[in-house]
């Protein structure tokens, strides 16, 4: 007996997974696809089997339209990505017929090649894992697709029911100030204080610091305190276990990782800016001063803090701890060659340390991680410089997000939009956790998986748990042309690390440097009624004034004493700390 399948009651209600065997040899073949992915790689997950099952399920009906269509995508080089391009596009071809080229290349070259999208109107990329450091640019611009339209409005029949947009810890990084999602995260790490927890547990090296500082040694609350380890392991352990030991890392090449560097919120962990999370308002981590809408301006006599007291004490201990306590040669590096140094064993601790990292810093047969799988080091919330004060944001989320260009023609975008889905959806994302360690879902977080597997990875998963995880946030919306403005960093602390500027001097030609950008951006009006708006220039002393009036932080004046008596916190005590079950979802 023949059965007859009317294609239209199937692709209404009918799950292609159970109906498999009845189906058209291409559908067929997707449904057998998803079952055997789901077995063989998407695994762990948040979902039951079926569950999965059914998720895919959807995708495979939503992409009969565009089956058979090739779609080409772009993302930075780390290992998250390389797992989506080599292992997620493949899935989501033999799943859902779609042809996708995934294409991982550096960071700088993503920024090059969306702009040129954004400026020619040409469309390079249907779909993009762009920073969310661009919120500000897209939201100006109005380039990109608002998600929030989007998933309401056109792309709603391509937009997957079980998304969950509540489920992503990121989403306040990609909201416009107008309430708009314009991305959706696909990958998050944070910047976090590194430390050697085998060196820091040694009886002997905690009474040597006890009696050098008169206090324990732990993990620094403040910069004081960095400051005291960094001396203590450079200049008095010195060695360890046969081993020239340094009590710092860092990097200082003029190049254009300098920039990151520092964008990546290295002011804000000095004080630098307002309360605000996840960024400081009027004024932001960056020192850009914005009222309503409108960027105001960077300089002090602009109301900004980009040159102020919090900004140059910064850039002065950045200066001082490279050239005192790093090991000969951070100077002259960039990221990339500084990133593998602590994994080498020498290193006591590091300020500023990419969660990205974790993946490669506990690999079996390195000097920093002991023979069961465990690793010597941990990872801790940076400590505050001077100028912080309660309510600031202390450091920096990268979150890279899926964005959708509107010069990209509506069909490739609603094909392009159901493999970012498929990247993020709770089918795929606990095991893309797992392998790149880049977290996006609450759900996944918490799942089991990771607290069996948190022992193994030196305070991630508790980092990422705990109530201090919403304190590291990206570049917010104060910055109005991200390409335009992060390059200008690169080049102007460049000087100041080189010894050719003094850290003010850097800083005030950055700030007349974003000035300038701004003021121009201002002038051509392409931005709308969310463009610059730059004060006139007046004086320091009037912006201190007008802070203190009203109650805000930014900018502050100089402080008498910016080394006050360092601060210590047990790692075990904080760890326990924290709460050790998930927040309720309302």
């Amino acid at each position: 007996m023949k059965i007859k399948i009317n294609r239209r009651a199937f692709v209404a209600g009918t799950s292609a997974l159970v109906a498999a065997p009845y189906l058209s040899t291409p559908v067929r073949a997707q449904a057998d696809a998803a079952r055997r992915w789901i077995d063989s790689e998407f695994q762990p997950s948040v979902l039951t089997k079926e569950q999965q099952a059914a998720e895919l399920d959807w995708f495979i009906k939503a992409a009969q339209p565009y089956r058979g269509q090739e779609i080409n995508v772009v993302s930075e080089t780390i290992t998250t990505h390389e797992y989506e391009a080599n292992t997620l596009a493949k899935a989501f071809g033999e799943i859902t017929g779609i042809r996708l080229k995934h294409d991982v290349i550096q960071e700088g070259d993503v920024v090059e090649k969306i702009q040129t999208q954004m400026q020619s109107g040409r469309n390079v990329y249907d779909a993009w894992v762009n920073d969310s450091d661009l919120i500000g640019t897209h939201f100006r611009y109005q380039q990109a697709v608002p998600l929030t339209d989007w998933m309401t409005g056109e792309g709603r029949e391509v937009t997957l029911p079980t998304l969950d947009i509540d489920d992503f810890i990121g989403k306040a990084f990609t909201t416009g100030p107008d309430g708009k999602l314009y991305q959706l995260p696909d990958q998050q790490f944070a910047n976090l204080y590194w430390f050697r927890y085998d060196w820091f547990q040694r009886p002997q090296i905690r009474e040597a610091f006890k009696k050098q500082f008169n206090y324990d040694l732990g993990v620094p609350a403040n910069w004081s305190a960095y400051e005291d380890i960094a001396e203590f392991f450079t200049n008095t352990v010195k060695e360890i276990d046969g081993v020239r030991v340094y009590g710092h890392m860092d990097y200082g090449k003029k190049d254009p990782s300098l920039g990151w560097r520092f964008t990546d919120a290295w002011l804000s962990m000095a004080g630098n800016g307002d309360r605000g999370i996840p960024n400081g308002m009027p004024v932001d981590e960056w020192g850009i001063r914005m009222e309503g809408c409108n960027p105001r301006g960077a300089h002090i006599a602009r109301g900004g803090d980009t040159n102020g007291p919090a900004a140059v004490y910064a850039v002065e201990k950045y200066v001082e701890w490279l050239k005192k306590y790093a090991p000969p040669g951070a100077a002259g590096m960039t990221f990339s060659e500084s990133g593998p140094v602590p994994a080498q064993g020498n290193i006591a601790q590091q300020m500023f340390w990419y969660t990205a990292f974790t993946a490669d810093m506990v690999k079996t047969g390195l000097p920093v991680v002991n023979a069961d799988g465990t690793p010597k080091w941990r990872m801790a919330p940076s400590p505050k410089g001077s100028y912080w004060r309660e309510g600031m944001k202390l450091g920096y989320q990268d979150a890279g997000s899926w964005t959708l260009m509107k010069s990209t023609p509506v069909e490739r975008r609603k094909a392009a939009w159901l493999y970012a889905q498929f990247c993020v959806c709770k089918t795929t994302s606990l095991k893309k956790s797992h392998v790149g360690l880049t977290f996006i879902r609450e759900s996944d977080i918490w799942h089991q998986s990771f607290s069996d597997r948190a022992k193994n990875l030196g305070g991630l998963i508790e980092f990422y748990r705990s109530p201090a995880r919403v304190q590291w946030t990206p570049t917010g919306n104060n910055v109005p042309d991200y390409p335009r403005l992060a390059q200008l960093w690169w080049q102007n602390i460049g000087d100041a690390s080189s010894g050719a500027k003094t850290p003010q001097a850097a800083m005030d030609s950055l700030a007349d440097a974003m000035d300038d950008v701004m003021i121009r951006l201002e002038r051509s009006g392409v931005q709308g009624a969310c463009g610059p708006r730059i004060n006139p220039k007046t004086t320091a002393d009037e912006w201190y004034r007008r802070a203190e009036t009203a109650g805000t932080v930014a900018p502050q004046r100089k402080l008498a004493n910016e080394k006050p008596q360092g601060q210590t916190v047990d790692y075990d005590a904080l760890i326990r700390s924290w709460p050790a079950t998930p927040p309720k979802r309302t």
